[in-house]
């Protein structure tokens, strides 16, 4: 084989590596709609909140020193002692779950039963609030998220497919932290489908999406499954904001990570969180080798900025409740 084919299958690989990021923060996304019917669209300031969370209690930060300097004119900044970042990881999943306590009990909790549209604009509310109050806890400058992820080329495949394709290839270029997401949203979706599936919570889950009146009705907690659902909700933003956040910063922008999940939503089902993965690594795919195979070629490049929106267009053209999405059908 020549060595542009094997070029063509790290583009392939990489598409793959890139998808399973997209289907981290679509996780989010499909948890808090299979439970509540509610599309989240604080999905992706919930993942900035979460690594800057992680990033401001490993380096000491003092949380609101800006606002207690400027009241009290003191200059303090840091308690001066670094956590370490397992502890770190366990208290911002304690954040989280003290959030989705905080939403249920000042939000959700006087929306019951409420049209799908007031929910959701009740989630874009939440979104500016909280990217407000994040940037008032931990300051607006881009920080620097280390929790021992190895990142850069993997050496160790990169020699031992070097050969593959001649003097002209050097081996597939696969960055480390890219497989590390990619194990840990495997654990992670298998984990996810054992609990709704297997699990009285996992269904009661299903049965409060449905209708929140009938499961009220049979001693449902809705409160308790909202909470549940959110802090299970929270602790995967917190993941996708540790893997997004090691690769590019923990800065502002991070929270547009949601656009890129839209499509994969609309290709896997707002309902199904294989079907998060599965699109995720379609529209990862997709990109790349479309990016590879014609828009470079062809179009000048760039593509990789609108394909998976082109392509999420045709899904809701001809199967617009995606490829494992449940069909509603309703009768009148």
């Amino acid at each position: 084989m020549s060595a542009g084919f094997y070029y063509g299958v790290e583009v392939f690989l990489n598409g793959l590596m890139a998808g399973v990021m997209y289907s981290l923060v679509a996780l989010g996304f499909v948890l808090i709609f299979k439970a509540s019917g509610v599309f989240n669209y604080a999905q992706g300031v919930m993942a900035l909140f979460a690594a800057m969370t992680l990033v401001g209690l490993q380096n000491g930060q003092v949380p609101f020193a800006h606002l207690i300097n400027a009241i009290f004119g003191t200059h303090v900044k840091e308690f001066g002692w670094h956590m370490p970042t397992f502890l770190a990881i366990l208290l911002s999943v304690g954040v989280m779950i003290l959030f989705a306590f905080l939403v249920e009990r000042y939000v959700l909790k006087h929306l019951v039963n409420q049209e799908p549209i007031i929910l959701f604009m009740a989630t874009i509310g939440l979104a500016y609030f909280m990217e407000g109050f994040g940037d008032l806890m931990w300051g607006s400058e881009i920080k620097k998220l280390d929790v021992g992820i190895p990142q850069g080329g993997n050496v160790w495949i990169e020699e031992n497919t070097a050969f593959l394709g001649g003097e002209e290839f050097y081996g597939f270029y696969i960055d480390s932290l890219d497989i590390v997401a990619a194990i840990v949203a495997i654990l992670l979706v298998a984990s996810l489908v054992l609990f709704s599936q297997y699990t009285k919570t996992g269904r009661a889950l299903r049965a409060v999406a449905d209708d929140h009146q009938a499961a009220l009705s049979v001693g449902i907690s809705l409160r308790t499954i909202w909470v549940i659902v959110w802090s299970i909700a929270g602790f995967v933003a917190l993941v996708a904001g540790i893997m997004w956040g090691s690769k590019s910063g923990v800065q502002f922008s991070l929270s547009l990570i949601a656009l890129k999940a839209l499509p994969v939503l609309m290709l896997g089902g707002f309902t199904s969180i294989p079907g998060a993965i599965i699109g995720g690594l379609i529209i990862g795919v997709g990109e790349k080798m479309f990016e590879f195979l014609i828009g470079a070629p062809f179009l000048g490049g760039a593509t990789e900025n609108w394909f998976a929106y082109v392509l999420a267009l045709l899904f809701l053209v001809f199967r617009p409740q995606g490829l494992f999405g449940e069909k509603i059908i309703e009768r009148v």
